[in-house]
């Protein structure tokens, strides 16, 4: 299974399990992530849930470079695999809490965007490395937009691999509500969601919806505009594969605190 659900005192804990691929994400853990937010919607054993990623090195890295999307002929049209994977996505009003160890970035940010809030390890890092390999950073950057200050997430969107934000950043504008000493990231989301698990459900589903409401109109009219921005920014696939064949070699980068 490349998703685990464990269940426990009304708490879902639901584990991207592909440590060995830093948890990224391909087609088989995309549809296996939009069938356990949907089989969580008819689960009243369960009031609220936990989101984290298997093995401590990295929450996710987003979509799996190894998969092949087939895409429609028309440039109208593009199939994007991590658009169903957040639980808001499919039609999931309990709550949903990250927890972060490791990295974070790319694709993952499709599903912290679409979470309550964010707990995160001392040794956390986000990072978004679009640009760097010829690609726009359109999703990614308007849910980011949605927690973080405008110059955050420009600065985080445009400056690639080159740069990675702290835990401690990341929690001081805004992204991460807790920090947590190494390895208690998950143990800190659970008592949470505890907490809120043991109120009235209809009372917190309402409160989530409400606070989704209050950004929504603004985010669907942003991401209505990624289709036509990726298009047109996009480099080819061939380019873009050779530029990530070179990743890592000798690439440097630091983490701003």
């Amino acid at each position: 299974m490349t998703v685990r659900v464990e269940t426990a005192g009304g708490v879902a804990v639901v584990t991207l399990d592909r440590p060995a691929r830093h948890n990224a994400i391909d087609l088989a853990t995309a549809a296996r992530l939009a069938a356990v937010w949907r089989e969580l919607r008819y689960d009243d054993d369960v009031r609220a849930a936990v989101l984290t990623g298997a093995g401590g090195k990295a929450f996710s890295t987003g979509i799996d470079r190894a998969v092949d999307v087939p895409q429609p002929a028309s440039p109208y049209s593009a199939d994007d695999p991590l658009l169903a994977i957040g639980p808001k996505a499919n039609d999931l009003w309990k709550p949903v809490i990250a927890a972060v160890e490791g990295m974070a970035c790319g694709g993952a940010f499709y599903l912290l965007g679409e979470c309550e809030f964010v707990v995160a390890s001392r040794e956390a890092s986000f990072f978004d490395p679009h640009t760097t390999y010829g690609m726009v950073s359109a999703y990614e950057a308007v849910l980011m937009a949605q927690r973080m200050p405008y110059g955050e997430v420009a600065r985080m969107s445009l400056m690639g691999t080159a740069e990675r934000v702290s835990a401690r950043r990341a929690y001081e504008t805004g992204l991460v509500s807790e920090l947590t000493e190494p390895g208690g990231a998950l143990a800190a989301a659970r008592e949470a969601a505890g907490v809120i698990a043991a109120h009235p459900t209809e009372a917190v589903q309402g409160t989530v919806r409400a606070v989704w409401a209050a950004r929504e109109a603004a985010r669907s009219h942003a991401l209505a505009q990624a289709p036509h921005l990726i298009a047109l920014g996009n480099l080819p696939p061939r380019r873009q594969a050779a530029l990530f064949e070179g990743r890592g070699r000798g690439t440097a980068y630091r983490v701003r605190e």
